[in-house]
């Protein structure tokens, strides 16, 4: 059954990876721009529509504000650009706004910024795939009909692209990202130069009207009207953040290409962003909330009706500049439609980053830190689509409700990460003497002063507005996922002070011969290590030896030389893992042992923790575990574990305890009798 699974996982994710050969999966600049700029550059498809249709509430004569929403939108996003580059060359190890929240605001800040990162990228995935099964299924009324499942289906072909490494999976959407990115710019300028040389542009709806439904605005409801369409707008600043977290990806020198696919992404977003807003007022176009688009748009003075189809401002800008139904409309069309599908892609390289470096700091379980077979964050990258599933189901893949949840956690991030830039700056100012450096520090700091201001504005902003249409949810789930983080970093934590070896341990020398060759397993050293060193020798085997698997050769290094520095009498045999499996190796040396001496046995002795609550078994004795199988199946192997009992399963212990002495009450007489 094993090697049919296998078989299987080769055939879907491919041939395993050596450790030596993560440099070749390192993305240059014209294959890291698709994979990590296409989440923003896909909420040009949606942002400039969220701003018409906001000031659609109170009809179409309010559109005269959309060119200075866009342009305040525009600035926000340079300023996030902006700051972001002096993230990535301040913080070049892949945190980003964790990292940067953490050094500079504290473990608190850190952690508010993880929760809603990890929280956002799974809506970006939902709410990616979400759009693009409604751009198909305008055309293709089977998968309208059923959108849920397609959707799943659609996360978990990009689940499987992305296990495949990220090197592949950044070429595959390099192509249809480069293609939008043309289309749509090309786009704009072909309709820029008609409207230079005098030719009207029309859209299909330029002739429709707009029912209000808040007229004759004024006052602070008009200031909050315009302020609720510059947040939507803002929908365009998502995945900005995704260049900060995925630097690691970058081929050297990482911070600068980085920056410089930041810039890139920036200036391309900003074109199209600015051009579609642009287009689509000049040649007339209307749209407004989809749930009322029945009543709300008059076509001849009647309203639309259920039938009514709403085109998105894409599509009707294509339709005027290029005419309806031709080459180049298809064109624009379907690339949109796969944009918005890929833009899930940015999610899928920057949630298992993150995930990995928190699991690194013992703020997330340990297997979300170490590479799959290709090379890439196996377990973040399952996890987050199977959240992202889960909500495409539990929404029914509806966009609007989805949207409502979006765009509140990168805010969190946007802000916290700005702030702590600008106490970045001061902590780097105070010891600064170089004139020219301090100018430069003084207007990155105004800079990231700026954008934290606006940031926080924002935010305050969308959860006024979008706080009873779902953003609670959002709200809810980010202090969940903070107080889970914390729980685990606790337990950890606490582990690691049970487990540490003190100095100068000594194991009994004393050895007695005998037909069986012992092998102790070591992942470090610390007491379960120093138990199983000890039973396995009390039991007085003929040879003994300690067996530590090199999944990462600078940490064997260290576990060597710390083996050394304690002189612990057993020899410690490391084995190389270079496809970081840590099963196979040990499997390939006890039958090596089997093979040179076939009617021996040997005993393989595994440290194990003892645990007393039910979700602590879910972050330790894994890898043991799945050992333990495949050896029980080895002939003349024996297999012994060594348990190291924690302080919480000895409270468990104490518990059951106590019930058990607990007096019963005497029994019934009827009951008696019985008896």
């Amino acid at each position: 059954m094993s090697k049919v699974i296998d078989a299987v996982k080769r055939l879907l994710v491919g041939r395993a990876l050596r450790s030596t050969q993560l440099h070749d999966q390192l993305l240059p600049k014209r294959v890291a721009l698709p994979v990590f700029a296409s989440d923003a550059l896909s909420s040009v498809a949606y942002a400039p529509q969220e701003i018409l249709v906001i000031l659609s509430l109170a009809g179409a004569s309010f559109y005269r504000f959309s060119p200075w929403v866009a342009a305040a939108v525009v600035l926000i996003m340079l300023v996030v650009v902006a700051s972001y580059r002096q993230n990535v060359h301040a913080y070049p190890s892949g945190g980003g706004d964790y990292e940067v929240a953490t050094t500079n605001l504290g473990r608190n800040a850190g952690l508010t910024v993880a929760s809603a990162l990890l929280v956002d990228y799974v809506l970006t995935v939902a709410v990616s795939v979400a759009n693009g099964v409604d751009y198909v299924g305008a055309t293709i009324p089977l998968v309208a009909e059923h959108k849920t499942a397609v959707a799943i289906s659609m996360v978990t072909l990009l689940t499987v692209m992305n296990l495949r490494g990220i090197r592949e999976s950044g070429v595959a959407f390099a192509v249809p990202t480069y293609a939008f990115m043309i289309a749509v710019v090309g786009m704009v300028v072909w309709g820029i130069g008609k409207l230079v040389f005098g030719v009207e542009l029309k859209a299909p709806t330029a002739d429709y009207q707009i029912v209000a439904e808040q007229a004759d605005l004024a006052g602070f409801a008009l200031a909050f009207l315009v302020l609720r369409a510059f947040s939507s707008g803002c929908a365009a600043l998502t995945g900005v953040e995704a260049i900060s977290n995925g630097v690691p990806a970058f081929r050297k020198p990482k911070s600068k290409n980085a920056a410089t696919t930041l810039l890139m992404m920036g200036l391309i977003a900003v074109t199209m962003f600015s051009g579609i807003i642009f287009l689509g007022l000049k040649s007339g176009v209307k749209v407004t909330e989809p749930a009322n688009v029945a009543t709300d748009i008059l076509i001849n003075g009647q309203p639309a009706g259920a039938d009514y189809y709403q085109q998105p401002i894409i599509a009707q800008v294509a339709s005027a500049v290029f005419g309806d139904g031709s080459l180049m409309f298809i064109v624009i069309a379907t690339v949109t439609a796969l944009i918005l599908f890929l833009a899930a892609n940015t999610a899928f390289n920057g949630f298992p980053v993150l995930g990995s470096i928190l699991a690194q700091d013992r703020y997330l379980p340990r297997q979300l830190h170490t590479r799959g077979d290709r090379l890439a964050f196996s377990n973040g990258i399952v996890i987050l689509a199977a959240g992202a599933c889960l909500l495409i189901w539990a929404f029914n893949a509806d966009v609007s409700k989805l949207l409502n949840l979006y765009i509140v956690g990168v805010f969190v991030s946007f802000t916290l990460s700005q702030i702590g830039m600008v106490r970045h700056w001061n902590r780097l100012l105070r010891t600064e003497t170089d004139r020219r450096a301090r100018l430069h520090m003084m207007r990155s700091r105004v800079i990231n002063a700026f954008g934290g201001l606006m940031t926080a504005i924002v935010l305050v902003v969308v959860l006024i507005t979008k706080f009873t249409h779902g953003a609670f949810i959002v709200v809810i789930a980010m202090p969940l996922l903070f107080l889970m983080m914390k729980g685990i970093n606790k337990h950890y934590s606490r582990v690691a002070a049970e487990l540490a070896a003190p100095e100068g341990d000594e194991i009994d020398e004393s050895m007695l011969p005998a037909r069986n060759h012992a092998i102790v397993l070591v992942s470090q050293i610390h007491k379960p290590t120093l138990r199983a060193l000890a039973y396995a020798r009390a039991n007085r085997p003929s040879t003994l030896e300690a067996v530590s698997v090199g999944v990462d050769s600078g940490e064997a290094v260290k576990l060597q030389e710390e083996w050394d520095r304690r002189g612990i009498q057993v020899p410690l045999k490391i084995l190389d893992s270079p496809y970081r499996e840590i099963t196979g190796p040990i499997l390939d040396y006890v039958k090596s042992l089997r093979r040179k001496s076939p009617r021996d046995v040997v005993t393989v002795y595994i440290p194990e923790y003892v645990v007393g609550r039910w979700w602590e078994h879910l972050l330790h004795n894994q890898s043991a575990l799945r050992l333990k199988g495949r050896l029980l199946f080895k002939p003349g192997v024996m297999v012994t574990s060594v348990p190291y009992q924690l302080a919480s399963s000895d409270r468990v212990r104490s518990r059951q305890a106590r019930q058990v002495r607990r007096p019963q009450p005497p029994a019934r007489r009827d009951d008696q009798v019985k008896a």
